[in-house]
């Protein structure tokens, strides 16, 4: 059997599930499809713009720039049974159809009973778009990353838009030009932008203590353009490194997720603009309320100076209540704590098509974590809190079992 028949397994259809509760997941991926390209790219970037070859080897791949991104199913394992779930897919067909074709995609949260869906970008693009912002070329990442956008909204979003919240990725080497179009995205209905979690990781790129960033930031306060900060958007995750296994940085991702949103909080960004809303992916909640009794306890011992605390008006601990959502897959011994949390500040993901994903057991998943809580702090955690988030329309008639 060769490598390519053994990571072509896929389990039996799972049955429809009955949507008890109205969920919207804020974390799922797209993975670029072949055509993603097509009819969106400047003529004069045809010949180097991105297209999938097939290999010697059977598989297929992203040419880019002259190379060749072996593997185009970023980790996109959903339906193919555990033991595979180490190989990454290394052609279209070893994917789920809904992994890439949106009909599929809505057929799939169908079976898992998902409402609607906030989807990051994958391997071509990067989670966070980084991708695309170190081509050599940078006319052709600042159109390719224009035509990702252009796919998303119009064809991902649009075909079923109260089933997709439209994101997009933006362009990191000019802030002024970014800004510009997040305002013009705004207006063709973007809610979001996935943004580099750990900006100061990004080689050549201001961090996030310039003010290099503030336009962007500007322009997403102006708009209501939710600033998503997905674990492993900058393409760093804490714990990787020669010969460690991969299950390290992955248990470690809770962790990345408290970085990102402490750097931010400490850059200053949501003390200068006050009205910006970001949001946390793939870090789960058990780590928010430890960090919040740190920075209270900061305020009289080791912080009482604050020292780098420019707010005059709110402590750290006020702003990060302010200004900071976040998102569990299944935190069952946290969401005790939603309270000191903030039950209006959790969401929910599935991760599809990841190896982390809920699909298709999504609904049973809610069940657990939110089965024994009040209906009040179900609808806000399954749906609620989501929808006002990122101004998306509910069904008419949003469901939560009956306590």
């Amino acid at each position: 059997m060769t490598t390519i028949e053994r990571r072509a397994t896929f389990l039996p259809e799972p049955p429809m599930a009955e949507a008890g509760y109205t969920l919207i997941s804020v974390d799922d991926h797209l993975i670029e499809p072949p055509e993603l390209f097509e009819g969106r790219m400047p003529a004069a970037l045809a010949d180097e713009t991105p297209r999938v070859i097939e290999l010697e080897d059977g598989a297929q791949g992203w040419l880019v720039e002259g190379e060749v991104q072996p593997s185009p199913g970023l980790n996109a394992v959903a339906g193919r049974p555990p033991g595979e779930w180490r190989y990454d897919p290394t052609r279209f067909d070893e994917m789920r159809p809904g992994c890439y074709r949106i009909e599929d995609r809505l057929h799939d949260m169908d079976l898992a009973g998902v409402y609607a869906s906030v989807c990051f970008p994958s391997y071509l693009a990067g989670f966070g778009g980084a991708n695309f912002n170190r081509f050599a070329n940078r006319d052709l990442g600042l159109a390719c990353m224009r035509a990702w956008n252009d796919f998303h909204i119009d064809v991902w979003a649009g075909l079923a838009p109260e089933r997709i919240v439209p994101l997009q990725v933006t362009w990191f080497h000019d802030p002024d030009l970014a800004a510009r179009e997040i305002e013009r995205n705004a207006a063709r209905g973007f809610r979001a932008v996935s943004f580099p979690e750990l900006p100061d990781e990004l080689p050549g790129i201001p961090g996030l203590m310039s003010r290099h960033w503030d336009p962007i930031f500007r322009a997403c306060e102006e708009t209501e353009t939710v600033v998503c900060l997905h674990t492993g958007s900058a393409s760093y995750v804490l714990g990787g490194g020669p010969g460690w296994p991969v299950d390290l940085p992955t248990s470690l991702f809770p962790a990345n997720a408290l970085l990102a949103s402490a750097r931010f909080l400490w850059s200053g960004v949501p003390s200068r603009f006050p009205k910006i809303k970001i949001a946390l992916s793939e870090g789960g909640i058990g780590w928010v309320p430890m960090y919040l009794d740190r920075l209270e306890y900061m305020e009289s011992h080791a912080g009482q100076a604050m020292h780098g605390w420019d707010d005059h008006e709110l402590s750290p601990v006020e702003v990060f209540r302010r200004n900071f959502w976040f998102c569990t897959l299944e935190d069952p011994s946290t969401l005790k704590l939603r309270d000191r949390i903030g039950v209006d500040r959790i969401m929910m993901e599935v991760d599809y098509p990841h190896s982390d994903t809920t699909w298709p057991k999504s609904q049973q998943s809610l069940a657990r974590l939110l089965g024994a809580i009040s209906e009040e702090d179900a609808r806000r955690i399954a749906y609620a809190n989501a929808a006002e988030l990122f101004r998306h329309r509910l069904p008419t008639d949003p469901k939560v079992p009956a306590r």
